[in-house]
C-alpha cells in the first residue's frame, strides 16, 4: 500500500500549507513584528489584490461569510417581513441570516443536475413583498445568472450572490465572461479554511461595483461609523484581521493553480466513475467553469448510501453528505414565517448525494484507492 493511502482526507490543509510554508510563515511573522493586527496594511493590500483578481470595483473584508450575507442585506435596507428568494439545498448560513434579520425566506427547489437554484421556479414565487434573490453557486459552479438578472430587472429585485463555494469561477452566459460574485448587486464569499481560497481562521468578504453600497457596507461592518465615534446607522463588528489577510495574500497568488488541481482531480474521478450505472458524476454546465469546491455524486435508489459510506470509512476513505437536511426542513424555520415551492428535487438529492475527497493535494494513487473502494462495494 502506498504510504499516502493511510491518511486520505476530505480536505488536506496540512499538505497544502507545507507547499507554501516559507511564504506563509514569513507573512505571519511580518504582521506580528509590525503589531498591526486590525485594519492594517495587509488587509488593505488584500482587498485591492482581490478586487483586481475578481474584476470588481470594491472588496470589503469582514469576519466570515455569514457576516458578509448579513451585512449585505442590511446595506440594501431590507425590512422586517420582506421576502427573500433562496434555494433550500444549501448550507444553512445562506438562509439563517434571512431569518435573523426578520425577513421571510422563500425557498426554491434546485435543478437536479447542477444542484443550483431552479431558475424556472423563481418567478412563480415572486410576490409584491419580494425584495431580493440570493442565488448560491453551489459546489463550485455558477447559477444561470443571465436568467436570474433578467428576472431581477423585470421585478426590480436585488441580487446577492452567495459565492462562498465558487470563488474564481467564470460565468460565460453574457457576452463578456464575468467572475461569480461580481454579477449581482452584491457578492459574498467566505474564507473558511476548507474553502478554495481559505485562511487559517474565519474570514469573509463583500464585493460590489456600486459606490454607495460599498460605503454602506464599510460602515455597517464597522459599528455603523462614518468616522470615528460618529455612528450613522446600526452596524456590527465584523473584521478580517491582518494575519488572516497576510495568509490570504499568499494563497490568492495560488488560487488559479488550486483550481487547476481540483479540476484535474475531478477529471480523473470522471474518467473512472462515469461508466458506473448506479451513480451520476457532476454535470458541468456550458455556462460556467467548475472550480470543484466539492465533488458530489448522485446515487440511484438501489444504493444504500449509509452502508456505502460505512464501507468506505472502514477502508480509510472519508465521504460527506452536503446536505442531509435541506433548509426548508430545519427546525429553526418552524417558528418563523417561511414559504417554499415544491421541493421534489431538493428532497430527493438530500437523500441521494455523496461527496468524495476533493482538494489540491489529492494524488492519483489516492483517487485510485477511492474509486476502487466504490467499485468493490458495488460488485
Amino acid at each position: 500500500m502506498y504510504k499516502d493511502l493511510t491518511n486520505i482526507q476530505m480536505v488536506d490543509l496540512k499538505s497544502q500549507y507545507q507547499r507554501s510554508k516559507t511564504q506563509i510563515d514569513n507573512a505571519i511573522s511580518k504582521v506580528i513584528d509590525s503589531t498591526q493586527f486590525i485594519n492594517g496594511n495587509e488587509v488593505k493590500s488584500f482587498q485591492s489584490e482581490l478586487s483586481t483578481y475578481m474584476g470588481v470595483k470594491h472588496v470589503i473584508t469582514c469576519g466570515n461569510g455569514t457576516d458578509a450575507l448579513q451585512i449585505s442585506m442590511m446595506a440594501l435596507g431590507l425590512k422586517y417581513g420582506d421576502e427573500v428568494i433562496t434555494p433550500s439545498f444549501t448550507y444553512i448560513a445562506t438562509t439563517e441570516v434571512i431569518g435573523l434579520l426578520g425577513l421571510k425566506p422563500v425557498f426554491v427547489d434546485c435543478d437536479p443536475n447542477t444542484f443550483n437554484i431552479s431558475v424556472d421556479d423563481i418567478e412563480k414565487l415572486i410576490t409584491d413583498k419580494t425584495k431580493a434573490i440570493v442565488p448560491v453557486h453551489l459546489f463550485g459552479q455558477s447559477c444561470d445568472m443571465n436568467k436570474i438578472m433578467h428576472i431581477a430587472k423585470k421585478y426590480n429585485l436585488y441580487v446577492i450572490e452567495d459565492n462562498a463555494q465558487a470563488i474564481g469561477c467564470n460565468y460565460k452566459g453574457f457576452e463578456q465572461i464575468k467572475k461569480t460574485g461580481t454579477i449581482g448587486d452584491i457578492g459574498c464569499t467566505s474564507f473558511f479554511p476548507s474553502k478554495n481560497l481559505g485562511c487559517y481562521g474565519d474570514g469573509g468578504a463583500v464585493m460590489t461595483n456600486d459606490d454607495e453600497l460599498a460605503n454602506k457596507i464599510r460602515m455597517i461592518a464597522n459599528h455603523g461609523q462614518s468616522k470615528k465615534y460618529h455612528h450613522d446607522r446600526i452596524g456590527c463588528n465584523s473584521r478580517l484581521d491582518n494575519i488572516q489577510a497576510a495568509i490570504l495574500r499568499v494563497k490568492l497568488k495560488e488560487l488559479d493553480d488550486y483550481i487547476f488541481k481540483r479540476r484535474k482531480a475531478a477529471d480523473y474521478y470522471d474518467k473512472h466513475l462515469s461508466d458506473i450505472d448506479q451513480l451520476v458524476i457532476p454535470l458541468r454546465s456550458s455556462l460556467s467553469d467548475h472550480v470543484f469546491h466539492q465533488y458530489t455524486l448522485k446515487l440511484d435508489d438501489t444504493i444504500n448510501r449509509e452502508n456505502l459510506m460505512l464501507y468506505l470509512k472502514q477502508k480509510g476513505i472519508p465521504s460527506m453528505i452536503y446536505y442531509p437536511i435541506p433548509a426548508h426542513k430545519q427546525k429553526m424555520f418552524s417558528n418563523i414565517p417561511a414559504e417554499s415551492g415544491k421541493m421534489t428535487n431538493t428532497n430527493w438529492l438530500s437523500s441521494r448525494v455523496i461527496s468524495l475527497p476533493m482538494h489540491t493535494e489529492l494524488s492519483f494513487e489516492q483517487q485510485d484507492y477511492i474509486i476502487n473502494g466504490i467499485k468493490n462495494y458495488l460488485k
